[in-house]
């Protein structure tokens, strides 16, 4: 079946390239883009100059597949931010902000980024490393240029470039004042504005200031609370950049940033996959891609996010090599408060011997009592009590995650971190045939961690990590972690012309990751408790000890390149990926041993410390243009061996919630890619690009069950498809169209996937009322695949020499779609996020 699948994708895609082409030309500039060299100068050739190896070059000479986007690209798509030109590149996927502004994973090739570990891209900045994932889809400031580099990059652009790298350039001062501003309106209270200026100051300096602002009240509707708290956002940044020559041969240049973020969080629902119990009410076994979303929580979600980062960069010039040698410092600091997850298993329904538990039922009687009858996602109800169905199928109550009564609970969580790094690099600056660069890297991180459940006494969330028992949100859970990490790297690459035909390429990079961790979690009991257990599950097993580990790792990576014709380039690269290992919330194996292996008989298992994940990835591939540049095209076909994948698990159950990474032992992927553009004629193009992916797990001790099943996250295909048109209308203006059509493939976002499990229901039904046997609580996961779905962008405008006007409609067809789909495989259901439905606005730009 996998090779028909890839047969069928590969026919529909190659038959559909024929009429049309990819967004990205790979040997010349992208529809109605400007070349690019050195940030904003044309290249004589009228070919794209990147930095895909740290070096300047025409993007036909980079031994593997990259795609670009120019200045002009980006202002034709109107893309700002990474979930944006994501959906505009093959073999590339992306969730964001499902569950807070900084929860990013982006997929490249099957290689994913784990919720709660590392990313696997790179986001280098200006020449800058930036480390932390809540920036990866951060508003940069004011684009000029990016490059999306795939397969492992570590080798050059360093740490956590396993999968690949994002390479973005942003506008550079000048010896002349520009500027320009833009703003735009759009349906849902959906409003945008940035804007920049540009001056010289004096002869050898020059400043950029920009800045952005951004509103929506979301595209859903919390029923409850009768009010747009699902979604909505509001966000503003403000970035300076500062360019001089301090001497003949020496530019200093130095950045500063702050962004403030507010919204939403949690916006998900949850979906049951327990076919038995489907007689009951066929929503116990639903079909994530036909659940209608209703949100109805009783706590306002809220995310707030702040960000501070300065950096400098010094380059100097000496006869044949130049130096170049850069800090930064960056400060994230985000929280979220939410719903609780009804993790606790009837623990506020029923007083107990504590005032605290006597508090919390109380509160949640009152709140059914009082919502009897309340409408909300089936299969859940409120009944005459809060008791679960399954001990009192009568009169009790089914509670989903997020309900509107306080019977859930309440979560808040924090994440705070702070960046020191620094880089020195020593590189060639030569046409010698030879070209080489050394040098060194440091990074210290400081990074707390905490989630907080408590319960929800009708008074709000008290915004700290531990409320003692007599408050009026007292806290029945605590994880809290202080992090420490120090990152020493050191790294050399030489490429040689062997003819004027042939060049080679070697390039390695040792890492030493010293990690270290110490839980912050108080000497406290657990409220609800009636033997006093502590308020964190792990310290059942002892208090929680100070943990280090070092990981180490050598990344090298080989790229050949072949001149075929002056028209056509072979390639292929080889290299090794790397992400550090780490730890999870002491004391999680035995809490999952306890609550699930021996409770249900399940076979998971989870480390306290996880692994370093690497991989050793090929690529093949060739570019190249005809018909005097107006066909271009890139090819590539590439295998991967992960080892140790991490991957993000997340369990529910009585002890409450647990987020933990663990390692999938092996998955192997191939796959292949192709990029085409065609210039009709001069103003009209056609592009378009498809990727196909082949995964599969070939060992898997955390779940052996799940041995030849798919690597989660990674869709089995994508398409981009699409058409731009400049054409004049006048003397002073052109007509401007642009239409963008992505189809993203069939998903698994879990590594069980066509098969069942054991839930805690299978322990809990031979011993209730119903006492039934345990494999009526088994759950069936075959319905939690994502499908296939296409979302269509348009943009129709005038475009003069200094204005332009353009409406826009986002998701025109209004495709409903998933964004993520979590299973917590014990708890017998998923934790599900709607993707972004249609919206129309209109955009005003102008330049000077």
């Amino acid at each position: 079946m996998k090779d028909l699948k890839f047969n069928l994708v590969s026919g529909t895609a190659l038959a559909a390239m024929a009429i049309a082409a990819p967004a990205h030309a790979q040997d010349s500039a992208a529809p109605g883009a400007q070349p690019v060299a050195d940030n904003q100068s044309a290249a004589s050739d009228n070919a794209i100059i990147v930095t895909a190896r740290r070096q300047s070059e025409t993007l036909a000479e980079v031994p593997s597949s990259v795609t670009v986007f120019t200045a002009d690209t980006i202002e034709k798509t109107g893309i700002e931010r990474a979930d944006e030109f994501v959906q505009l590149t093959p073999g590339v996927t992306i969730v964001s902000g499902t569950a807070e502004a900084g929860d990013t994973q982006i997929n490249i090739r099957g290689i994913n980024g784990a919720r709660d570990a590392e990313s696997s891209v790179a986001l280098v900045v200006d020449g800058i490393l930036k480390t932390n994932t809540a920036q990866l889809n951060q508003d940069q400031g004011t684009l000029r240029q990016i490059e999306i580099l795939k397969g492992p990059q570590g080798a050059l652009y360093g740490r956590n470039a396993a999968a690949g790298a994002i390479v973005i350039q942003t506008l550079k001062p000048s010896d002349f004042l520009e500027g320009g501003i833009e703003v735009s309106a759009a349906e849902d209270n959906t409003y945008n504005a940035n804007g920049y200026i540009s001056t010289p100051l004096g002869e050898n300096a020059g400043l950029v200031l920009s800045g952005s602002y951004f509103h929506t009240d979301g595209f859903f509707f919390n029923r409850f609370l009768n009010d747009n708290v699902v979604d909505d956002q509001e966000i503003w940044s403000v970035d300076g950049r500062f360019v001089a020559d301090i001497g003949p041969s020496t530019e200093i240049d130095i950045k500063a940033r702050y962004a403030d973020l507010s919204g939403a969080s949690i916006n998900f629902n949850a979906a049951f996959q327990l076919p038995n119990f489907a007689a009951v009410d066929p929503a116990f076994f639903e079909d994530v891609n036909e659940h209608p979303f209703d949100f109805f929580s009783n706590i306002r979600p809220t995310n707030d996010q702040q960000t501070f980062e300065v950096s400098a960069k010094i380059e100097h010039e000496f006869d044949t090599m130049t130096l170049t040698a850069w800090a930064l410092y960056s400060d994230v600091d985000q929280e979220l408060t939410a719903d609780g997850t009804s993790a606790d298993f009837a623990r506020f329904t029923f007083p107990g011997v504590t005032q605290a538990s006597i508090d919390a039922s109380n509160a949640c009687f009152a709140s059914t009592a009082a919502l009897t009858g309340f409408p909300i996602n089936p299969p859940t109800f409120i009944g005459q009590t809060p008791v679960p169905f399954i001990f009192d199928p009568v009169t009790g109550s089914t509670f989903g995650p997020y309900s509107p009564t306080t019977c859930d609970g309440t979560q808040f969580q924090i994440r705070e971190q702070t960046d020191i790094s620094g880089e020195i690099r020593l590189a060639s600056n030569t046409d010698a045939p030879l070209q080489w660069q050394i040098g060194a890297y440091y990074l210290h991180i400081d990074r707390e961690t905490g989630v907080s459940l408590g319960a929800d006494l009708g008074q709000g969330i008290t915004r700290q990590l531990f409320n003692g028992p007599d408050s009026s949100n007292p806290t029945t859970q605590l994880y809290n972690d202080d992090f420490s990490t120090d990152v020493y790297a050191a790294f050399a690459a030489i490429d040689y012309q062997v003819t004027d035909r042939f060049e080679i390429g070697f390039a390695g990079r040792y890492d030493i990751e010293d990690r270290s961790v110490t839980s912050l979690v108080p000497d406290a009991v657990d409220p609800f408790s009636p033997t006093g257990a502590p308020i964190n599950p792990g310290q059942v097993f002892g208090p929680l000890p100070d943990q280090s580990e070092t990981f180490r790792q050598f990344q090298p990576k080989i790229s050949l390149r072949y001149e075929l014709s002056d028209n056509l380039n072979l390639y292929a690269n080889w290299g090794i990926g790397f992400k550090s290992g780490g730890f999870n919330n002491q004391g999680s194996a035995a809490i999952v041993d306890q609550a699930f292996n021996q409770f249900i008989g399940t076979n998971v298992l989870i480390e306290d410390l996880y692994d370093k994940e690497t991989s050793s990835a090929f690529e093949a591939g060739f570019k190249g243009s005809a018909a005097n540049g107006r066909v271009t095209f890139d090819v590539a076909g590439y295998y991967t061996e992960i080892d140790d994948m991490q991957f993000f698990e997340f369990f529910v159950g009585g002890f409450g919630l647990l987020r933990v990474v663990s390692n999938i032992d092996e998955v192997e992927v191939y796959g292949a890619e192709a990029n085409l553009n065609f210039e009709i004629v001069p103003g009209w193009d056609f592009f378009g690009a498809f990727n196909v992916t082949e995964s599969e797990i070939k060992e898997n001790s955390s779940r052996p069950v799940t041995v030849g099943n798919e690597s989660p996250y990674t869709s089995d295909y994508t398409i981009n498809l699409g058409t731009q048109v400049v054409a004049p209308l006048a003397q002073t203006f052109d007509f401007v169209m642009r239409a963008d059509y992505r189809i993203t493939g069939p998903t698994w976002f879990h590594t069980v996937q066509d098969n069942t499990s054991p839930t805690l229901f299978s322990g809990l039904l031979p011993g209730s009322a119903l006492a039934l046997p345990a494999f009526v609580g088994d759950a069936d996961y075959s319905i939690t695949e994502r499908e296939a779905f296409g979302v269509l962008d348009l943009r129709v405008g005038l475009e003069g020499e200094s204005w332009r006007i353009t409406a826009f409609a986002d998701n025109l067809l209004n495709r409903e779609y998933l964004n993520e789909v979590i299973p917590a495989i014990e708890f017998g259901g998923s934790f599900i996020s709607p993707g972004g439905r249609r919206r129309f606005g209109v955009e005003l730009g102008y330049n000077f």
